[in-house]
């Protein structure tokens, strides 16, 4: 199982503007003693194949995959979508990392909305699912997995199966944002296993969760808000999750994902790659053990 982080456990949500480089990034999650990374935000870290696998191998990573993010509900933007697809499936394919998860865009929705489409943006959402499936195993030789996400049109379990019955993509699940809205991630993982390619592993913190659940505090206020806890400090069961790993012997990414509090007082992005790591190992060595 190759175990990973990503950019946007150091908050890199974007290719600019950001606290810290691509060579300091890379320099971090190698600190923290990872050994995989996502490529995160497209242009953050070198497009050039060449640049970036020297630099990852100067620092003993290798590439996991890739994650994009585009406004899915918007007919007519799939020759934007493929343009994105067409610069990331050479990256992905020439480094050996055949994984790029697709995701909504939760920014495109209107604040009192969150999430919500109609028939019209939901139709739009499968086609470009579906092209964007194809266009990647074809041209490119990557599999797209999908993403479900806390604010879009795809983030409870009958949106995730609709999907699943609709297209033929597999999932890139989301520990975190699966149990979000108090959902079982460890059930679905189960019941959907047959179409999971790839895994996030994220936890929620139980006391924010329920301010959310109970309409205090909005989803995507939430985030700010510290609704993504620690691996070990959740409400989710990360150690079921990686004995469920074990049990159905995946062989392919886990990427942790930790998003940074914007508190000032909190642990820095690095101490909590270096926790969230130390906490998973353990619980590896754990089943080595058993």
């Amino acid at each position: 199982m190759l175990i990973g982080n990503a950019p946007c456990s150091w908050g890199v949500f974007y290719p600019t503007g950001n606290a810290l480089g691509g060579e300091a990034y890379l320099d971090a999650v190698a600190r923290a003693g990872y050994h995989a990374t996502e490529l995160g935000p497209l242009g953050f870290l070198p497009a050039d194949t060449a640049v970036l696998r020297d630099a990852l191998a100067r620092r003993g990573l290798t590439l996991a995959g890739a994650a994009h993010v585009h406004v899915l509900t918007q007919a007519g933007s799939w020759p934007v979508l493929q343009a994105a697809l067409d610069a990331l499936g050479p990256i992905l394919a020439r480094l050996g990392a055949p994984h790029l998860a697709l995701m909504d865009e939760s920014e495109a929705y209107p604040a009192e909305a969150p999430g919500v489409t109609d028939a019209a943006g939901w139709r739009a959402m499968i086609d470009l699912v579906r092209r964007a499936h194809a266009h990647m195993r074809e041209a490119h030789g990557v599999a797209l997995t999908f993403h479900p996400h806390v604010g879009t049109c795809v983030e409870r379990e009958d949106q995730i199966d609709r999907l699943l019955a609709e297209t033929e993509v597999d999932l890139c699940f989301d520990t975190g944002h699966h149990a979000f809205w108090d959902q079982d991630p460890i059930a679905y993982m189960r019941k959907a296993w047959d179409r999971i390619g790839y895994i996030h592993l994220k936890n929620v913190d139980p006391a924010v969760r329920a301010r959310v659940l109970s309409g205090t505090l909005g989803p995507n206020e939430s985030f700010a808000a510290g609704v993504m806890a620690p691996l070990p400090d959740g409400a989710v069961d990360i150690a079921g999750v990686v004995r469920l790993m074990r049990e159905r012997a995946y062989d392919g990414p886990c990427v942790v994902e930790q998003d940074p509090s914007t508190d000032p007082a909190a642990e820095p992005p690095e101490a909590l790659a270096v926790r969230n790591r130390l906490f998973l190992e353990r619980l590896l060595a754990a089943g080595d053990a058993a």
